[in-house]
């Protein structure tokens, strides 16, 4: 009897431990455990620790409460502009309501997944290339919207949706190359011109500061040596200033000038003692058509008739001639004429007595 009885209460112990080990579950801290009773929902969810359940007839479900980061795919679609692109994300979510996420929908990762993939292709057909590539946080905004519109209902919220690259073709990466080339250089230009015109300012100040003071000039020229020299170079460069060039022509324009001046001078006063000297000559009339001219000094020119002091009036001379004749006789420059020989008179025989009666008859 006591065996009986000892054995009977081994087997309920057994029976106990085998109903413990099947109806307990432990429920970590970042979990629920949604319970169903034959597949009917227990109002009570069960929160973290050992709980127990009825064995063979209720079923429990943990939910994760943790945030869950989920790579969205890789999706192919023409944006707007009708630029191919591929665009890849990944999207944050977690449960709040873990009766909705077991209950509503069948598997709630793999919706948001879906739901994710959809979303991403219906922003990419929506947007310019230049919003998916520089105005992404306004993408991420809007992609989060779209997604979280049904995912409430599954007891799930977005948390966070990031877009992660944007592939382009590769024409497309060269043109874009290009374009920001340009825009580089175009930028570029305009800097150099701002400073440029910036510096032509400065340096306009320091001429006209040079100008009040043309030591300033000379300064800056010896300082330019010197930073020449400083290089330890074979060619030192001497740069002339151009006020010094100016200065020069100055001089010699002025020296031209007083050359001509001088030389005016010189042909006035010339003039002048001839006018004087033509005064000092006295001309006499000899009485028989003739003059005879007589200076100061004594001296008498030879007496000529008036048709020869026209002819000297006129540039001619007696013995040579008028002076269009000299200049026709005259040779060509480079060339030498042989003197004409002269022509003399044949001499005559002496006539005799006989001839001379003869010529006389004639």
């Amino acid at each position: 009897m006591g065996e009986e009885l000892l054995t009977a209460a081994v087997l309920a112990g057994s029976a106990a431990i085998a109903y413990a080990g099947a109806a307990a579950r432990v429920v970590r801290q970042y979990e629920q455990g949604v319970v169903l009773r034959f597949g009917r929902l227990r109002s009570r969810v069960r929160g973290p620790g050992l709980t127990f359940i009825v064995p063979f007839v209720d079923r429990m479900r943990k939910v994760s409460l943790q945030i869950v980061t989920m790579p969205v795919p890789a999706q192919d679609g023409i944006t707007r502009d009708n630029v191919t692109v591929r665009v890849d994300a990944v999207i944050y979510f977690k449960v709040v309501d873990p009766v909705d996420a077991v209950i509503r929908v069948e598997d709630y990762r793999f919706a948001v997944s879906q739901i994710a993939q959809t979303s991403l292709r219906s922003i990419i057909g929506k947007s310019d290339l230049d919003d998916l590539l520089s105005n992404r946080e306004k993408l991420n905004e809007g992609l989060e919207l779209m997604i979280d519109n049904p995912a409430v209902e599954w007891g799930v919220t977005i948390d966070r949706v990031e877009i992660k690259d944007v592939s382009l073709p590769e024409t497309m990466k060269r043109s874009m190359a290009r374009q920001a080339e340009a825009d580089r250089e175009r930028r570029a230009r305009l800097i150099n011109a701002d400073a440029e015109l910036q510096a032509s300012k400065k340096l306009s100040e320091a001429a006209r500061e040079m100008a009040d003071t043309p030591s300033a000039l000379q300064l800056r020229l010896l300082q330019t040596v010197m930073a020449v020299a400083a290089e330890k170079n074979s060619t030192l460069v001497l740069p002339i200033p151009v006020e010094l060039l100016r200065f020069l022509e100055r001089s010699a324009e002025a020296a031209e000038s007083r050359t001509a001046e001088s030389q005016a001078a010189e042909s006035r006063a010339e003039g002048r003692r001839g006018a004087g000297s033509g005064d000092d000559t006295r001309r006499e009339d000899t009485g028989d058509g003739t003059e005879r001219t007589r200076s100061d000094d004594g001296r008498s020119g030879e007496g000529r008739s008036g048709e020869e002091r026209g002819r000297l009036a006129a540039g001619e001379r007696p013995e040579l001639g008028p002076a269009p004749q000299r200049a026709a006789a005259a040779p060509p420059y480079g060339e030498t004429r042989r003197p004409e020989p002269v022509r003399r008179p044949a001499p005559t025989a002496p006539l005799r007595d006989d001839d001379a009666g003869t010529a006389g008859c004639l």
